[in-house]
């Protein structure tokens, strides 16, 4: 089979009729030449179908899926380094590449129709070499990585509440993840430098800014500038999280589009900071999440950047 059009779907999230009945709705007549579908499964979220589509000669991969469905397409294209367009159906609960890109959500005509006719934009992607239970694992980011609260939260996570309620249900979370983030030394070493020591419970390392919600925790990320920007927070109680909240939501978002300032606002407790390749230890596991999936606990991890390694639509 010979296809220049390739949508690769997540069948737990949507049948292929509602997907066809999009994609006629946005203009079928629009998308290159013939069109091949391909279901992801359980054992291949993504990667196997990606490389049959690309063997069949695939110009624009659509994929249609949540954030896992998306990471997993994302990595195989980057490890190939395939010359292909990529378009996103947004079908998750975060969403999070298609919110940083402003990809429809909710709605799947509007989102096919940007598949079709979208200017390509380059995407950097990121690589974490993580130290897990069971070995090393490398796995693609295209949004962030990190341990801390967001790992907590995904982890707190009701998966049926998450169903009814999606991304709301990660502030049903919050307390938890609150409660379960102590500050913990760890050591971070950053594109080669001499390492330094940090506290924190929550360090989050960003190729996109946005997460759930539209809330943006690293206003600066630019998932296509070949850098990538990462934040250490490490409030505690009341005090120090008002204030927190104040410098990410006041002084390093609204006060510097009025001001139109260029320096990120840095405090006891939030810290920002700009590479191309991380190192972090910490002396105990901690949970560890990618692209809104949490994955396990680790004690040791390496990031590193692969800049323009896609393009997305």
């Amino acid at each position: 089979m010979s296809v220049q059009t390739a949508v690769i779907w997540n069948p737990t999230k949507t049948d292929r009729e509602t997907l066809e009945a999009g994609l006629a709705a946005a203009g079928r007549e629009s998308a290159p030449g013939e069109i091949g579908w391909w279901e992801t499964t359980a054992e291949d979220p993504g990667q196997g179908a990606t490389s049959e589509a690309l063997a069949a000669g695939a110009e624009l991969i659509i994929v249609a899926g949540g954030d896992g469905t998306v990471r997993a397409v994302a990595q195989q294209l980057a490890e190939v380094s395939a010359d292909v367009d990529l378009a996103i159906v947004p079908l998750g609960t975060g969403n999070l590449l298609a919110r940083n890109f402003d990809v429809p959500i909710n709605d799947v005509p509007a989102a096919f129709a940007q598949a079709l006719t979208g200017d390509p934009r380059p995407l950097d992607v990121g690589w974490v070499d993580i130290e897990l239970t069971g070995g090393t694992e490398r796995h693609a980011f295209v949004v962030m990585v990190g341990f801390g609260i967001d790992a907590h939260m995904l982890a707190e996570t009701d998966d049926d509440l998450k169903d009814k309620a999606g991304w709301l249900a990660y502030v049903e979370s919050l307390g938890r993840a609150l409660a379960a983030s102590e500050v913990v030394p760890f050591h971070i070493t950053t594109d080669g430098q001499p390492g330094r020591n940090e506290d924190g419970h929550t360090l989050l390392i960003a190729n996109c800014g946005m997460i759930q919600g539209g809330l943006t925790l690293l206003p600066d990320a630019d998932p296509a500038d070949g850098e990538l920007n990462y934040l250490v927070l490490s409030a505690e109680g009341f005090a120090q999280w008002a204030g927190t909240l104040k410098t990410m939501i006041w002084d390093n978002t609204l006060k510097r589009l009025i001001l139109q300032k260029d320096q990120l606002t840095n405090t006891d407790s939030v810290n920002h900071g700009r590479a191309k390749k991380l190192e972090v230890t910490l002396p105990e596991a901690r949970a560890f999440e990618i692209d809104g999936e949490e994955i396990g606990e680790t004690r040791s991890f390496t990031v590193s950047l692969q800049p323009a390694a896609i393009r997305l639509r």
